[in-house]
């Protein structure tokens, strides 16, 4: 599946991104080498060595022996390398649920999205646990045994469990200069070409243009949302084409959001009911105060605060804060209907300094009493966040993160500064990927 706009925000606009060079392509002429696979690493690829050196290979499993094409040499500490035959292979590997990425193709042909696809779902699972579990270990000094679970079928309808396919509602399809249609080769900035997106929902697979062209069109974006029928999209540049912003609807339970098409919306068709069931179990209600002032950070268009406001009443007092004008605006409607609600466009850094320097006695009295709930971009909080937020010592903090290394980092930040993780839970929001997404609870404990 391409590797679409990676999701970071509940509800909000598309993550930001800082300029980066195009990545040099992977060597398609490097020596082959057979290798004994011994764990997985963060980003979706197996640890090895040879003579000594670690070798980062894709497509394999840990126990597996595979001949594997090294693609890059550039480091002197570590090699990088793709899996072009598996001489003993895992009783966990299957068939690639993409056709298309099965290490029968050529490397450099594969398309990325899907790295985990070769490998059964329930071990998919423990190895992304492996890794958060690694992660807080290495970072945090938390030991906890870590349990992913699958999204509950009840909230994903159509999605298959069993072989973690149909669940992308949006999908972005890249454009060539010749106008061709395709994802992005996996690590690489290369086109190429599939008859397949078998990660889509069953409406955007057969919206997908994969035999199509479109001549001065940098990508196509493919969307479906939960109300109203799915669209297609030329991308100019930047931008979807003709300059409009048109808004969708996304249904979560009884409850409607409104968002711009092209904003930010969890990808997985059960994501977003997943985390507003998980953000009002992990809220402890013995720390929860409805006249605090409780805050969703990096807030998008409410999903959130919605589930907070959803899970105490209407009287909650909480205010919502994204960068993003569009999102905020939207916000402000999506929860109008709490008297205590209120959206506020900017920076959480700067919003948290702002905060902390313009807050009375009362005021940071209310604050003292919160629960934060905050689910920050792939990066994660970082340093300058995690000690704002702890200058303002709130209750609890339920945090939100799709990014195991990141997070951990963060918990340790916390740790230091006297908060302790209180619960963990773990979700395959993106099945047939690396990614993992984790929720959990961190208390004051001085």
């Amino acid at each position: 599946m391409p590797e679409n706009r990676r999701p970071r925000r509940t509800g909000g606009r598309k993550p930001s991104r800082s300029p980066r060079p195009t990545p040099k392509p992977p060597a398609t002429d490097g020596p082959v080498i057979e290798l004994e696979v011994e764990r997985v690493a963060h980003g979706g690829v197996f640890v090895a060595r040879h003579e000594g050196r670690v070798v980062f290979v894709a497509d394999a499993i840990p126990g597996e022996r595979v001949a594997a094409r090294v693609s890059d040499q550039g480091k002197e500490k570590f090699w990088r390398a793709e899996t072009v035959e598996v001489l003993e292979a895992s009783p966990d590997r299957r068939e690639h649920v993409w056709a298309e990425a099965s290490v029968d193709r050529a490397p450099e042909l594969r398309p990325g999205g899907a790295e985990f696809g070769h490998i059964r779902m329930e071990r998919q699972r423990a190895l992304k646990g492996d890794v958060l579990r690694d992660a807080l270990s290495r970072m945090a000094g938390v030991e906890v045994g870590v349990e992913v679970a699958p999204v509950d079928p009840a909230l994903a309808e159509g999605v298959s469990v069993d072989d973690g396919t149909g669940w992308r509602t949006r999908m972005r399809l890249h454009v060539g200069a010749d106008g061709r249609v395709g994802p992005y080769a996996a690590r690489s900035h290369s086109i190429v070409p599939v008859t397949s997106v078998p990660l889509a929902v069953a409406e955007l697979a057969a919206l997908a243009p994969l035999g199509d062209r479109f001549p001065g069109a940098t990508a196509i974006d493919l969307v479906a949302p939960s109300a109203g029928d799915p669209a297609i999209v030329m991308v100019e540049g930047d931008r979807p084409a003709r300059g409009s912003r048109p808004t969708i609807e996304e249904r979560v339970g009884d409850r409607s959001f409104r968002l711009d098409r092209d904003g930010f919306w969890q990808v997985h068709r059960g994501a977003a009911a997943t985390l507003t069931r998980a953000v009002q179990e992990l809220v402890d209600d013995d720390l929860f105060d409805p006249r605090a002032a409780n805050h969703d950070l990096y807030g998008g268009v409410g999903l959130l605060a919605a589930a907070v406001g959803d899970r105490f009443g209407e009287t909650v007092r909480i205010t919502t804060v994204e960068s993003d004008a569009r999102a905020t605006e939207h916000a402000g409607a999506n929860l109008s209907e709490w008297l205590g609600a209120r959206a506020v466009t900017a920076r959480v850094d700067r919003y948290l300094a702002e905060l902390e320097a313009g807050s009375g006695a009362a005021e940071r009295a209310r604050l003292r009493d919160a629960t934060i709930v905050l689910d920050p971009p792939r990066a994660g909080a970082g340093r300058e966040v995690v000690e704002r937020l702890v200058e303002l010592h709130p209750r609890q903090l339920v945090y939100v993160a799709c990014d195991p290394v990141a997070f951990a980092r963060d918990v340790g930040l916390f740790r230091e500064r006297g908060y302790e993780l209180d619960e963990l839970r773990a979700y395959d929001l993106f099945p047939n990927t690396h990614h993992v997404e984790a929720v959990a609870r961190l208390r004051a404990i001085v």
